[in-house]
């Protein structure tokens, strides 16, 4: 159980980057973002890694 704690504070600092850089990269006015193939590898890294703190959480509120 306390392997998994540095591990999931990685995946929250990448969670909060990532979102925030999504953020600053999406253009309102447009509707689209800057450099549209990296936003797209932002993504798939951001709902990882918010999929695993989710899956994570529910682990341990059954316990």
């Amino acid at each position: 159980m306390e392997s998994k704690k540095p591990l999931l504070f990685v995946f929250w600092v990448i969670a909060i980057i990532l979102g925030i850089t999504l953020y600053k990269q999406f253009d309102f006015e447009n509707l689209k973002f800057e450099k549209p193939a990296l936003a797209i590898v932002y993504l798939v890294v951001f709902v990882f890694s918010v999929y695993y703190l989710v899956k994570n959480s529910k682990k341990q509120s059954e316990k």
